[in-house]
């Protein structure tokens, strides 16, 4: 560790070398020198925060380094250090609970991670030493070893697979915690390796640990006696991540690369930034407001005691004179530690309790969540997840809603639904359909056309058995139980379509629209028998199996968006086929193709189908000797192996021929359109971030109805800039300048507070862009173009319904996000998504929300919420949002006035006991007012309160709105409550004093003292706050009656108990038999019911004499969230 600090100190890389040398099985590959093997990191995985050690220091550290946890530390020290008017207890006690409470939470919390790592860290293995098994924990696996693992176990580290049972070399694996994909992939064993692994002799030269999941470059040397040493490359799909599972394979043996916090899945693991909300932003404001307040109240008390005393007579009277040390003391000294009395004596204004009844009401509501009923999904038998509580309130003040295309409007869940093959259109069940002029039906083409129509028409579904990573899972018992259902998509295979030996397979992959591709070609007669040891197996129409040997995959990725095969035929012919994204197939083929194809393609999109292009080529001796010599170096090398890699295919899938394309249909979600319909109702946004084609895109946001028929569609895309006289800077220019003028220029103003933009005419805009349009707005290559260009683009896209944003990468998705989050008046951002290149806009945005859907579970990890399906999103926000958002708010407001109410009667005192810091209330009173008189009914009313029921929030979206910017935590409501709160303490001390204006209250004529007049406005004050949130209760519960009439009863019950009883502990008991002897008074009877009456009384005028302002204000609620059930009971 030392070490390390050093390096980084004087700036030394702790990494000198690039790549790691590895010795597998720990054996030199040099026999006759000594092996000192390298040092690597341990097997230890370690995501705790404390140790028993440093809990205690380090936990203290980060909760003082909050202002308000801090700030009472000060003044407790205070208290402490200085001679002032109340008891360290006072402010000790409530900061100890608040620190312990939060101490015990976290404790508990990395309790569970540290039990979570030992877990992990004492799980069995079986490692290899010798040639014999060993049993170890895996925390002692080292790098180099050679480690086993079964069927569905998982890794215990980053592994090279060396041997697999399959008669292939490869095993299936799933990754669904690392990267969310839950399908099946394939990885391979390392070739030319021999099976008696006691007896290999190799090293592994790789890169060093980095966080990138999908990205490797390392190589094997094997040696052998009297023969020069077999180099083999190693990539992805060689390595076996920490954390992924072994799926139908029994058993695997492979080599530790890289071992505990080294391990890619260790690398990737970082805590999510905190999100703060808009209500923590508030609340840290109005407590600035507080302590002006508080500072301003001290040093008012301390002013004046000084003017006061410098009358004569005044300072020392006669019967109370200074003592020497007390005359000594410097002047200056002295009136500095008066003001810190006199802020000691206010300091309860600041409500320190709060910060603790707001994380218990986050923490306890957050449950009405996950027990909500209505997000229960029997399809996976589960329903919603909260992640954080921290953000409950935020679902209520959602302006800008983002949401993914694919597995979150739509389904993923794809279905085969027609091909065109050289121009010809093919539709599944038995339709026919006009098209271009040709009537055509399922099966062969017309007759005349029927030879060259069968050639290509084999040619193409060849392709669509060959092109792809498919693979065939026999049957097990459990399979067949489960009725044969796919491991991606879910969907029965057709029996009609499968000979009797293949009805008991399934289909492994990697996506979903590889499953239907394969099974739509079974729709026409050719049938994917699987890939054994390299060699793919077709069943043609003729009931002939065909054989072809694989070659080489050339893999997809997101850049060039297409994949290839090279295989062999049984005659000794090779084939390359490819497909892909329209975009990028068209360029690689003969132009006098493209015609014919390419209106199917647009026709498809237009109708929001997926589609994929096929082409082929017949590769030469020559041809394929060169790409696989340039295909094999690339793989070998360790540096730059992926673009030498995309060098040698860009090279390969050139002067291709276009056979013809598909069309996959995935479709909407349950609710969508009604769903986003609510949304926009509600005033908000939505924005569609997707990273498929235009025109698939545009037809999905119709479908939604996102986009109307009567939209106006402003389109911002390559299509558009592209103009042969101009530059396309220059025509981005000019069409930013136009569609400017038309959407923001030229329309109507916002109606003032609105939450969005309200067009007197009926012309609704609509903005499409893709990601190179996007990529030239926020990239410019003037400084002050990219500002120029991006705030016009923003006030476009604000000044529009709906936006599309389509080819977009997951970077791109985040820079949205951000770029509308840090926009004027930083309105709150949603991000929604389902899949792995989701995970980067729901992390930027205010609240991310993951669906539980089938690109596997890192959205769902890395949310704040997650949910089974979209049309759960309309209740989360319109009707959960809505409720967490009143009733955070009114917490907030309400515990600045009670403590308003509390301290300001004590600071009025000062003005009649000669700024004494005498104090108004006993310290039992000044500690438990916050924690115990007046918490559980503010917590209960945050918990329980329905100001409208939930079916009229949902039933009106409109009613969303009313909460939009924060409303209910602005300027003016604030000042409002802080005005009644000096309204009230103003009425309880001055009524109090006019009661004691008649010296006798007794009947035997004795006077009551200062602790019965700081009683009776205490009990006036506990009765009035109590009473006040009584009034504001719009929905009763038995526990709202039980809290809120248990507290005042608590109150009567603890001061009959406190001041009944002679307690040996106490030097001095200011309140003995004083509340008893007060209530024995009929004129103190009187004056606290007149008191709470005129306190209360605007608050019931303005009740009853106001209008309601709409239809559901005064509803109450029919249900209560009392009454969600545990989703256990609906199984």
């Amino acid at each position: 560790m030392l070490r390390r600090g050093l390096n980084r100190l004087l700036g030394v890389d702790e990494r000198r070398v690039d790549n790691r040398t590895i010795y597998i099985g720990h054996q030199s590959s040099l026999v006759n020198e000594d092996f000192i093997p390298p040092k690597f990191c341990d097997n230890r995985i370690v995501s705790s925060k404390y140790t028993v050690w440093n809990f205690l220091p380090k936990n203290l550290f980060e909760q003082f380094r909050r202002i308000a946890n801090f700030y009472f530390l000060i003044i407790f020290l205070v208290q402490v250090i200085v001679d002032t008017p109340t008891s360290p207890v006072t402010s000790g006690l409530p900061l100890f609970f608040v620190i312990t409470v939060t101490a015990i939470k976290q404790g508990y919390e990395d309790w569970l991670r540290h039990k979570a790592d030992r877990e992990v860290n004492k799980y069995q293995v079986t490692v290899l030493e010798n040639g014999q098994e060993t049993p170890k924990e895996s925390e002692n696996i080292k790098v180099g070893d050679i480690v086993q693992v079964k069927e569905n176990e998982t890794f215990p580290c980053d592994l090279i697979l060396l041997q697999s049972t399959r008669d292939d070399d490869t095993c299936f694996v799933t990754t669904a915690s690392l990267d969310g994909e839950s399908n099946h992939k394939t990885h391979y064993t390392v070739p030319d390796i021999e099976r008696d692994l006691k007896s290999l002799n190799a090293t592994i030269e790789c890169e060093q640990p980095q966080p990138d999941l999908y990205k490797f470059n390392g190589r094997m040397h094997i040696y052998k006696t009297n023969q020069d040493p077999a180099v083999r490359s190693l990539g992805p799909e060689n390595l076996l991540l920490k954390g992924a599972t072994l799926k139908n394979t029994q058993k695997i043996c492979g080599v530790a690369v890289y071992t505990g916090m080294e391990t890619k899945m260790a690398l990737n693991y970082q805590g999510k930034s905190q999100k703060r909300s808009a209500v923590e932003k508030s609340i840290n404001a109005f407590l600035l407001v507080y302590l002006c307040i508080l500072l301003s109240k001290a040093l008012v008390c301390t002013t004046l005691k000084y003017v006061w005393q410098s009358k004569p007579g005044q300072d020392e009277p006669w019967y109370n004179k200074k003592t020497q040390k007390e005359k000594d003391t410097n002047l200056y000294l002295k009136m500095f530690t008066d003001f810190l009395s006199f802020m000691v004596l206010f300091n309860f204004i600041i409500p320190v309790s709060m910060y603790v009844t707001v994380e218990m009401q986050k923490f306890l509501g957050s449950f009405f969540i996950t027990w909500d009923k209505d997000f229960f999904d029997p399809e996976i038998q589960e329903g919603a997840l909260v992640n954080t509580s921290d953000l409950n309130e935020e679902l209520g003040q959602v302006e800008y809603v983002f949401t993914d295309k694919t597995g979150t409007l739509t389904q993923n869940n794809m279905e085969f639904i027609e091909c065109c093959i050289d121009g010809f259109q093919y539709k599944h069940r038995g339709a026919s359909s006009e098209l271009d002029g040709f009537c055509v039906t399922d099966g062969p083409v017309n007759k005349l056309q029927q030879k060259a129509g069968r050639e290509k028409e084999e040619l193409f579904l060849r392709a669509l058995c060959l092109c792809h990573t498919v693979q065939v899972k026999e049957s097990t018992e459990q399979d067949q139980r489960e009725d044969n259902l796919d491991q991606v998509d879910g969907l029965r295979i057709d029996e009609n379509v499968l000979q009797p030996p293949q009805k008991e397979r399934g289909f492994i992959a990697s996506s979903p629209d590889e499953i239907a591709l394969v099974k739509g070609a079974m729709r026409y007669g050719f049938t994917f028998l699987g890939l054994e040891s390299k060699t793919m197996k077709i069943l043609n129409r003729n009931k002939d199996v065909e054989m072809y040997d694989l070659l080489h995959v050339l893999n997809f990725d997101p850049v060039r968006r297409r994949m290839s095969v090279i295989v062999r035929s049984g005659s000794g012919e090779m084939l390359l086929f490819c497909k892909g994204a329209d975009s990028s197939i068209f360029p690689r083929v003969r132009q006098e193709e493209v015609e014919r194809i390419r209106l199917h393609v647009e026709r498809n999109a237009t109708e929001g189908y997926r589609t994929l292009c096929v082409a082929y080529k017949r590769l030469s001796e020559e041809e394929y000797a060169q790409a696989d010599a340039g295909l094999r170096e690339a793989r070998l090398a360790l540096q730059d192996r992926e673009e030498k890699l995309l060098a040698v295919y860009n090279q390969v899938e050139t002067g291709m021929s276009l056979i013809g394309a598909t069309a996959v249909e995935d479709r909407l979600q349950e609710e969508a359109a009604e769903t986003m319909e609510a949304l926009q109702r509600a005033g908000m946004k939505v924005w569609v971030l997707t990273g498929d084609k235009m025109e698939t895109a545009k037809s999905t946001c119709y479908a939604c109805g996102l986009f109307q028929r009567k939209t106006e569609l402003l389109e911002l895309t390559v299509r558009t800039l592209e103009d042969g006289e101009r530059k396309r800077e220059e025509r981005l220019h000019e069409l930013l300048g136009e569609y400017h003028k038309r959407a923001v220029q030229d329309a109507p103003p916002v109606k003032a507070g609105g939450t969005r933009v309200c067009f007197a005419s009926n012309q609704d805009y609509g903005f499409i862009i893709d990601g190179a349009s996007l990529s030239m707005v926020l990239n410019s290559s003037s400084e002050s173009n990219m500002r120029s260009y991006k705030d016009l683009f923003l006030q476009i896209c604000q000044n529009c319904t709906a936006v599309l944003c389509c080819r977009m990468a997951p970077l791109q998705k985040a820079q949205i996000v951000k770029m509308v989050k840090s926009s004027k008046g930083s309105p709150i951002t949603l991000s929604i998504g389902d899949g792995a290149n989701d995970v980067s806009m729901i992390l930027e945005a205010h609240v991310g929300i993951g669906i539980k859907g089938k690109e596997g579970r890192q959205a769902v990890r890395n949310s704040d919420y997650a949910i089974p399906k979209l049309k759960h999103l309309k209740k989360l926000l319109l009707a959960h949002g809505h409720l967490y958002y009143h009733r955070i708010a009114h917490l907030v407001q309400y515990f600045f006035y009670k403590n308003l109410c509390f301290i300001l009667p004590q600071f009025l005192y000062q003005f009649f006991c000669g700024y004494s810091q005498q104090p108004l209330y006993d310290a039992a009173y000044l500690t438990m007012y916050n924690i115990c008189f007046t918490s559980m009914p503010i917590l209960a009313y945050s918990l329980l309160e329905q100001r409208i029921s939930i079916e009229d929030l949902i039933e009106d979206a409109a009613l969303y709105s009313e909460n939009a910017k924060n409303a209910m935590l602005r300027w003016g409501l604030f000042l409002y409550w802080t005005g009644l709160g000096a309204f009230h303490g103003l009425v309880f001390f001055f009524g109090v004093r006019f009661l004691f204006s008649n010296p006798a209250l007794q009947d035997n004529g004795q006077v009551f003292g200062n602790w019965s007049y700081g009683t009776i406005v205490f009990t006036v004050l506990v009765f009035t706050v109590t009473l006040k949130l009584a009034l504001d209760t719009r929905h009763w519960t038995w526990i709202n009656h039980f809290v809120i009439w248990g507290s005042l009863a608590f109150y009567v019950f603890f001061s009959f108990f406190w001041g009944g009883i002679i307690w040996p502990f106490m030097k001095q008991q200011r309140l003995y038999f004083v509340f008893a002897n007060m209530l024995s008074s009929v004129s103190a009877w009187l004056v606290i019911i007149l008191l709470i009456l005129l306190s209360l009384l605007p608050e019931i005028l303005l009740v009853v004499l106001r209008n309601p302002r709409g239809p559901y204000t005064r509803k109450i609620a029919a249900v209560t969230p009392l009454s969600y059930k545990h989703l256990n009971e609906q199984k």
